[in-house]
């Protein structure tokens, strides 16, 4: 049986040749697919490699900047300030300002204890009318005296009485008239005594000695306050003052570069607490000494106005000018550095950096300011933009900075 069931099998040799079912290419549709996904990532600039830039900032520059012969530093400084103190030692018993305070000639800015110089015044004053009196009376005394001598005179040449009774009157019309003598003396000695008084009573008034306003207060109700200040816990300066109407910069400039100015000359302030304004002004003195330790000849520029927002011993910048500032010139212009602007499709246009991006911007242009190029339209002051490889770059472009 086993012989028989292994006889009847066989090969089908037809079967191994015969062509089965035909299967569909699913690899090369992946492949299309994945090549037009690769395609779509460079186009995009996903898998672009990033350029390596430099990048600058959109800025603003005043035209005067093309202009300027030299720059310096320097402080604003009150040319007419004062340690306004007291005459006299005392307590200080009130305090009428504080810091920022302004104040005029004459006005009283603080007071010390003056009972005992009141008191003093006041006895002055009243010596002063007791002396009128005294005056009044030795007038009085006088004319009758007068009255008596003449009559005495009359009758000592009529005769009439002796000449010891001439005598008489005529020493006691003698001794009236040194009365008053003595009396207009008094008057006038009460007189200046008063005035004396008057002055040390006024010397517990401190006053402002010109218009200014209070920079510091140095002293509070209670302190004890003397002109010299060696005593212990003792105030000398009571207040700081500073006439904000005589602000001027101070500035140290370079022996070497002494020969660039000269009084009158133009000039262009900027304060670093006003990094966004210009103000004019002028070279009013060239002090004439220098300063050996840092070779430097100090120059005082005065402002041309004055503006309430520029306080003493604000750090300064000076720009000194080859002319004055014209018209339409004193606002600053937007400007970018000639080197980031290309042309792209018959435009002009910059590479605004956005993250690590470039996005291709027009801009409109106007006249060269220096080295910088002035910007109508398109980019604003403080935007990043590309400066080199501009030619490596399109819109939405890849990025990196290069390394300094």
């Amino acid at each position: 049986m086993a012989n028989e069931d292994l006889g009847k099998l066989k090969i089908d040799k037809g079967a191994a040749f015969r062509p089965g079912p035909r299967k569909k290419p699913v690899y090369w549709i992946a492949a299309a697919v994945l090549a037009v996904v690769i395609i779509g990532l460079f186009a995009g600039g996903v898998l672009t490699p990033a350029v390596t830039v430099e990048t600058g900032t959109v800025t603003q520059v005043y035209p005067s900047q093309t202009f300027s012969l030299l720059n310096a530093s320097g402080y604003v400084v009150a040319q007419r300030k004062a340690a306004v103190a007291a005459k006299t030692t005392g307590r200080l018993e009130w305090l009428g300002v504080e810091e920022g305070s302004r104040v005029k000639k004459g006005e009283i800015l603080a007071r010390l204890e003056n009972l005992d110089a009141a008191a003093s015044r006041d006895q002055a004053a009243a010596n002063l009318k007791t002396a009128r009196a005294s005056l009044e009376q030795a007038t009085a005394e006088l004319q009758d005296a007068t009255i008596s001598f003449e009559r005495q005179r009359q009758l000592l040449k009529d005769g009439i009485v002796a000449k010891a009774e001439y005598d008489t009157a005529e020493a006691r019309f003698r001794r009236a008239r040194a009365g008053v003598e003595g009396a207009e003396s008094s008057i006038r000695s009460s007189a200046a005594a008063l005035k004396g008084a008057e002055v040390n009573l006024e010397y517990s008034f401190i006053r402002a000695p010109f218009d200014a306003v209070v920079l510091t207060k140095n002293a509070d109700v209670g302190d004890i306050v003397t002109p010299i200040g060696a005593a212990a816990n003792a105030k000398a300066a009571v207040v700081s003052i500073a006439d904000l109407g005589s602000l001027q910069v101070e500035a140290d400039v370079s022996e070497a570069n002494l020969g660039k100015v000269k009084v009158g000359q133009p000039c262009e302030i900027q304060l670093d607490s006003l990094p966004n304004e210009r103000f004019r002004g002028t070279v009013h003195m060239v002090v004439p000494t220098a300063d050996r330790s840092k070779a430097t000849v100090l120059v005082k520029v005065r402002f041309a106005a004055i503006d309430h927002r520029i306080l003493p011993e604000m750090s300064a910048k000076v720009a000194f000018l080859e002319r004055p500032v014209a018209a339409g010139e004193e606002k600053p212009k937007t400007a970018v550095n000639p080197a980031a602007v290309v042309e792209r499709g018959g435009r002009k246009v910059v590479f605004l950096v956005k993250e690590k991006r470039v996005v291709e911007t027009p801009v409109t242009l106007g006249a060269k300011i220096g080295d910088m190029l002035e910007v109508t339209g398109g980019v604003k002051p403080g935007d990043r933009i590309a400066l080199k490889s501009l030619d490596k770059l399109k819109d939405g472009a890849k990025i990196k900075t290069a390394e300094k």
